[in-house]
């Protein structure tokens, strides 16, 4: 594959564009007044139609079950997928004799947006959880549309395309929260249940003597690139998990009364017994596709610069651990085929919107080229993990200094 630049004006899964502003209570599209609308609509009080009535906004639903996205495929593979946004009246007739229950409690608030593209006006988006809803399947597969797992999305997202990070975006942000409504259930003060509040942005426990505000946590993360400023290496790693081959920065967690900058020198010890000294912060981004017990990630990028270079692998976390030259790094980077996973994947969400279940083997067409596979190659640019490695990578020498590539522009 060519050495090209994709110049991403955020990370993906960030530059929400139903998120830029927080509305008043009072306007006719906040969560609060929105959701009133919204309650009368559903209980059949109000026969207005919402995109009849200029004096209402106009409401789109994006269905989820078990944690995948509605997603349609348009069978052009260049345009790859679309979301499964319905408007208010199509989600009651999908719902007609199913066995979900239309309960306000499974809607959460999204954002609001004026949607040009769609005869102008003021659109509030939802996210609705139906995973129960079984005979859904069928029936949004007359509509060559299924529920795709969001990180295959991620991959055959055209990652240039505004539009498609976008709507990306919105599928993370909205994943999120209903795993973050699924596993925040009861009150951590006293144990009493949670009920839904302010639309789903929020919870409240239901107890007279606590009533305790819930609001949906983030898990930092922080990411590291470890780098061996004299001998021009990085530090990568591989789990048991990855796919094979592929080697990535290190990670953890933030640990209470812990700074950003100790948490990375102390992730690197602990899980290579590497010293760090120089921290550097580098980007960051939300991770909404990890693990359902922490569905609300975010990663903190740094590049720290080692102060030792003997290597002592934690077993228990990692796989193993090795000092990568750049120009051996430069050829992971260049070998790595992330159009070709980008159209596998695609090719995937189109198969299982035609009823096919089964499609192309990721893992097995990831990274080949010429059939020749590549010693190592690591993560594509939906990572935070590739950025960090291309900025190092690829950092140039200005009058005899060296300079960092920042931000998140990746070159393949």
């Amino acid at each position: 594959m060519s050495s090209t630049t994709i110049n991403l004006k955020s990370p993906v899964f960030a530059g929400n564009p139903i998120r830029t502003k927080t509305p008043k209570p009072s306007d006719p599209f906040s969560p609060t007044s929105s959701f009133q609308t919204l309650k009368l609509l559903l209980s059949g009080q109000s026969q207005r139609q919402t995109h009849d009535d200029p004096s209402l906004p106009k409401f789109k639903v994006l269905p989820f079950r078990k944690g995948r996205p509605l997603a349609g495929s348009s069978g052009d593979l260049v345009k790859k997928w679309n979301l499964g946004w319905l408007n208010f009246g199509d989600f009651k007739d999908v719902l007609e004799g199913s066995e979900v229950v239309l309960s306000e409690e499974l809607l959460v608030y999204l954002g609001y947006k004026n949607n040009e593209d769609d005869g102008g006006g003021d659109v509030v988006y939802w996210a609705i959880d139906v995973s129960e809803g079984g005979s859904l399947v069928e029936k949004f597969g007359f509509r060559r549309m299924c529920f795709v797992e969001l990180r295959t999305l991620m991959v055959a997202t055209d990652w240039s395309d505004d539009g498609a990070m976008g709507q990306l975006a919105i599928a993370g942000h909205a994943r999120a929260l209903l795993e973050w409504h699924k596993t925040s259930r009861f009150c951590g003060s006293c144990g009493e249940m949670l009920v839904y509040a302010e639309a789903g942005t929020r919870k409240q426990c239901t107890k007279d003597s606590c009533k305790k505000r819930i609001y949906p946590r983030v898990d930092p993360v922080v990411i590291m690139l470890v780098i061996d400023k004299e001998n021009d290496r990085a530090l990568l790693s591989k789990q048991s998990r990855f796919v094979p081959r592929m080697w990535s920065c290190l990670a953890g967690f933030l640990e209470p009364g812990e700074s950003l900058e100790e948490a990375v020198r102390r992730e690197t010890w602990e899980e290579t017994g590497i010293h760090v000294g120089e921290v550097v912060y580098h980007s960051s981004q939300p991770w909404p596709v990890g693990p359902s017990s922490m569905p609300c990630q975010l990663m903190i990028g740094f590049l720290a610069y080692a102060t030792s270079l003997e290597i002592n692998v934690d077993k228990s976390e990692l796989e193993d651990a090795k000092w990568h030259t750049r120009e051996e790094v430069k050829k992971a980077l260049t070998f790595a085929e992330y159009e070709k996973a980008q159209k596998t994947s695609a090719y995937k969400v189109d198969q299982m919107c035609k009823g096919v279940e089964k499609g192309q083997n990721l893992a097995s067409d990831f990274n080949v080229e010429s059939g020749e596979l590549a010693p190592m190659f690591v993560p594509g640019p939906f990572a935070i993990a590739h950025h960090l490695i291309s900025s190092w990578a690829h950092q140039v020498s200005v009058n005899g200094t060296v300079t960092q590539k920042k931000g998140i522009s990746s070159r393949l």
